[in-house]
């Protein structure tokens, strides 16, 4: 990249060669933009480091003009452009096509500049990784650390089958929303489904999301606030701030009270919209909240939008169908319709329940059939006949058929822990500690609560040596000895506080996590806590510990409680989630007459919220939190008689609550998210990949090719060493030593192991680097075992297909090394391979190749013309094969939803009118896939080292 830039100039990135031809558009301080015409892509690089290569063919190369194909006869310099003669025409560089045949191995291999045999098969290797891993249906999500659990999965491949995304993911609270969204972001942002991605959450999440999406899925997402947007305006006072990051997490909050960078945020463009805690916004047939206009404006400008919350939509149709409007206003307009419409749903309810169960169809079941299919009554008779004689098949089929005349079930998703399965049980430890015999303990107990809650903003100072929680807090440990414990507080004094009095008190090995801490340390802290020989106990703060997974631990002690219901179930999901091995034990304990003894009580007595979880938890702070502060704060002796009413009122409210959820289960919605669309062949691939990777060292081989060391460990355990690092560029090993992981349970369980699969950051790098330099693009390999005067020319190429990203063509076409062999007579020698015991030599037998460079100038030119025919040949037969299975795939699927929006008025035409688009641009794209020389390997019997010419 010596040569400088200039407008006009045509450029290849190594980094990304399946974006075909660049065009430089402008130079901008110290960066050149150039544009992607065959891809639709834009890019901005810096100067100084940009992995690009000039455009450039000699005199005998081959370039594409207009589609065709034309041999150079002289190159001429204008003003930094080139202009090539090919007979009688001249064509600047600005008229080349897009898809352009580029490879520097026929030069390096006449002028014998070759590698190590080892290295030629190394790359072709990485190249068929990657193209492995491209076309694997978990592309994006290969290295997600998460459990491989059906319903996350079967949403993921929903959202996937989605033209774009909308959707509102209602599972119950602990079935992992937050895991859902995030791989669908994966997916999308993996396949250039999407490029911008805005996640708008409440403040209190914006860290948890952040670490959840960069330590889960390897995303790494900017954080926007106020102080960010004004030091970026700085700096380009006119810009949009929103538009210097391509993915980017903010609060819904500060947004929304922000009219200008809401403004701002708007104008950005997205491509997909994430909104957590979706419930938070207020709307009403006559007004709407702040935050619920800022997220309406985004939702009409962005393709994709994922809704998230775990608030039952019995508990307020208004405010699901607000929800629902933000996902398609078309179909929701009128508030009054849809409760109608709803109630006809629910009215399935049974009828779905009898089917899904076996059970027999009642009279009323078959005269709601009859409504529900009046052009089918005589195909009706006739299923429910073979339904009555005990035909599974029938029964299961007419199920589907209702699950498909379901309004919301294209765009809502909802499971249940009950029917999803897998929880451990909660077993609650609940104490009332003694009343003090220090008369100042309570006042000192009193501040710390107000502030808990929120009512002063100061935070007293804490001193917990002498508090009787510590004494407890003793107690439990010595009794759980020696599980590993996790304690939860609310803040990060209260951390610092806790772990100075169990210093003094005890010499416990003690881990802490707070929201002060960087990632990195969080991250030593986190493996501390969870190394068998590390720290008991792990004292966190309720943000510190946000988007952690620590279900290796089944003992959880708060110190105190928060008084909101989310807010507990929260910090029991810590441990309580699907895969924890054991019982979750909950400890809980308040001293005697404190304020904190209130809140204790009516969680526990009132609500049962340490046992079961509350779906309906906002709605009771929501009757009761004003009152229940009110006598937090009054006289311990004059407050009970009142104290025991509202703890009857709450168990009675608590009861109706649940009673009005379990009459309003929509079973056909629940049906409906339970079969998803292609879940089950995602999870199944997931898991052969999952057997096949700690048996697998070739990520470990491509490090090492860049003086990345290994050494194991422990069991599934490596340590990464980039001291002899040869390059620049791996992020994650700059700060030094690396351990890392190929095994998922290892992974989980260590928050702060990389864990290395296809799609990983760090390999992708690698790969990229192998295959954007020289390194393995030719050799020369002697084998005894051929025949005497015998040459084979193995020439690999890559086959690409230049298209918009956002196509994602490659999953019908992945950029695919593809071998051809010719020997001196250009004739093909299909499944050629060289003896293994010519390449276990190689690195033995020194070859001085420049006696034969004459040799080689006669022989590979015509053998490489050949073989480049042949892969021509092969390219067009796979593009066609790949334009086949597409043109099925998405035809069905247009069938399908033309069918389903006959019976179904939430099929949206919009989304068939984008995926008929898809398939006409796909097959228009396929038949241009060409093959992209990489590599060469010259085969030869030993008497090739005593040729002349």
């Amino acid at each position: 990249m010596s040569e400088p830039f200039a407008p006009g100039q045509r450029w290849f990135s190594s980094a990304e060669p399946e974006l075909g031809l660049g065009t430089v558009l402008r130079l901008a301080g110290r960066q050149v933009q150039i544009v992607f015409t065959g891809s639709g892509v834009v890019r901005m690089y810096a100067l100084g480091s940009a992995p690009l290569l000039r455009a450039e063919f000699r005199p005998g190369e081959r370039i594409r003009v207009g589609g065709d194909d034309k041999r150079v006869e002289r190159v001429e310099r204008r003003a930094g452009l080139l202009h090539y003669h090919c007979g009688d025409a001249c064509h600047p560089e600005g008229e080349l096509d897009a898809e352009q045949p580029v490879s520097q191995a026929d030069a390096r291999l006449l002028s014998c500049r070759v590698d190590r045999n080892d290295r030629f098969e190394l790359r072709l290797e990485c190249l068929r990784r990657r193209a492995e891993a491209r076309a694997h249906p978990g592309w994006g999500i290969l290295g997600a650390r998460i459990d491989l659990i059906p319903h996350q999965l079967r949403v993921a491949a929903m959202a996937a089958a989605r033209r774009p995304p909308r959707l509102l993911l209602a599972d119950e609270v602990g079935l992992g929303k937050t895991i859902e969204a995030c791989l669908v972001v994966a997916q999308q942002l993996a396949s250039g489904r999407a490029r911008r991605v805005l996640v708008l959450a409440p403040e209190s999440l914006v860290n948890q999301w952040f670490v959840e999406l960069l330590r889960r899925f390897n995303l790494p997402f900017a954080i926007y606030d106020e102080e960010r947007c004004e030091s970026l305006e700085l700096g380009e006072p006119r810009a949009n701030p929103f538009e210097d990051e391509q993915c980017v997490i903010a609060s819904v909050d500060w947004l929304a009270s922000h009219e200008r960078r809401a403004r701002q945020a708007q104008e950005a463009g997205w491509d997909l919209l994430l909104v957590d805690e979706a419930h938070h916004l207020s709307w009403g047939p006559d007004h709407a909240s702040p935050a619920y206009a800022l997220v309406e404006h985004l939702a009409m400008r962005t393709p994709g939008l994922l809704l998230l919350t775990a608030t039952p939509e019995q508990l307020g149709l208004g405010g699901h169908f607000a929800r629902l409007r933000l996902l398609d206003p078309a179909r929701y307009t009128d508030l009054e319709h849809f409760r109608a419409e709803m109630r006809g749903y629910l009215a399935l309810s049974p009828l779905a329940g009898r089917l899904a169960e076996g059970a027999a169809l009642t009279t009323a079941d078959m005269e709601t059939l009859a409504r529900l299919f009046p052009d089918e009554s005589e195909q009706l008779a006739s299923r429910l006949g073979r339904i009555a004689a005990g035909d599974a098949g029938e029964r299961e089929a007419l199920l589907a058929d209702l699950v498909d005349r379901h309004g919301t079930g294209r765009v809502m998703v909802r499971n249940r822990r009950a029917a999803v399965g897998g929880f451990p049980r909660r077993v609650p430890h609940v104490e009332t500690l003694p009343a003090p015999e220090d008369p100042l303990l309570l006042g000192r107990l009193r501040a710390e609560f107000s502030h808990d809650v929120g009512e002063t903003e100061d935070e007293p100072a804490h001193d917990f040596t002498r508090d009787p929680r510590m004494d407890w807090l003793l107690r439990v440990l010595e009794e759980t000895a020696p599980a590993k414990v996790l304690l939860l507080c609310r803040s990060r004094a209260k951390v610092q506080a806790i772990e100075e009095a169990l210093r003094l008190r005890s010499g416990l090995q003690v881990a802490r996590f707070h929201e002060d801490m960087n990632l990195l340390q969080r991250d030593r802290n986190a493996a501390f806590f969870a190394d068998p020989e590390g720290a008991r106990l792990l004292v966190a703060s309720e943000i510190g510990a946000e988007g952690r997974n620590f279900q290796f631990a089944q003992h959880l002690v708060f110190w105190d409680l928060p008084l909101h219901p989310d807010m507990l179930e929260q910090r029991i999901g810590r441990l309580d989630r699907i895969g924890q091995r054991g019982d979750v034990h909950l400890h809980v304990a308040a001293v005697a007459g404190s304020a904190q003894e209130v809140l204790q009580r009516w969680l526990h007595e009132g609500l049962d919220a340490f046992a079961r979880v509350l779906p309906d938890g906002r709605e009771l702070l929501r009757h009761f939190g004003a009152e229940l502060l009110q006598l937090a704060a009054a006289d311990p002796e004059a407050r009970e008689p009142a104290f025991t009413e509202l703890l009857e009122r709450s168990r009675l409210k608590h009861a109706e609550l649940a009673r009005i959820v379990a009459e309003g289960r929509d079973r056909l919605l629940e049906l409906g998210s339970r079969r998803g669309e292609g879940g089950d062949e995602l999870l199944r691939a997931l898991r052969e990949d999952d057997a096949a990777a700690p048996l697998d060292d070739y990520p470990l081989r491509l490090l090492e090719a860049f003086g990345v060391h290994h050494e194991p460990l422990a069991a599934d355990l490596w340590l990464l060493d980039p001291e002899h690092v040869t390059v620049d560029g791996f992020e994650e090993l700059k700060a030094g030593p690396r351990q890392a992981t190929f095994d998922r349970a290892t992974a989980l369980a260590r928050d702060d192991l990389l864990y290395l699969r296809g799609d990983h950051p760090l390999l992708l790098s690698a790969a990229d680097l192998l295959l954007s330099g020289e390194t393995g693009n030719a050799t020369v390999l002697i084998d005894d075992a051929l025949p005497p005067r015998t040459v084979v020319l193995e020439a690999v190429s890559v086959l690409e297909c230049v298209a918009p990203r956002g196509l994602d063509i490659e999953r019908w076409l992945p950029p695919a090394p593809l071998s051809v062999a010719v020997d001196t007579r250009l004739q093909p020698r299909p499944g050629f391979a060289p003896s293994e015991r010519s390449r276990l030599r190689a690195g033995d037998r020194l070859l001085d190749l420049a006696p034969q460079r004459k040799v080689l100038a006669a022989l590979v030119p015509p053998m490489l013309a050949r073989a480049q025919e042949l892969a021509a040949e092969e390219a067009g037969a796979r593009a066609a094969g790949a334009a086949d299975r597409a043109d099925a795939a998405l035809g069905a699927e247009i069938t399908r939803l033309r069918a389903l929006a006959r019976v179904n008025p939430a099929v949206r035409p919009a989304e068939i009118q984008a995926l008929e688009q898809e398939r006409e641009a796909i097959l228009a794209a396929l038949p241009s896939a060409r093959p992209r020389l990489d590599s060469l390997r010259l085969v030869a019997s030993p008497d090739f080292l005593q040729l002349r010419r």
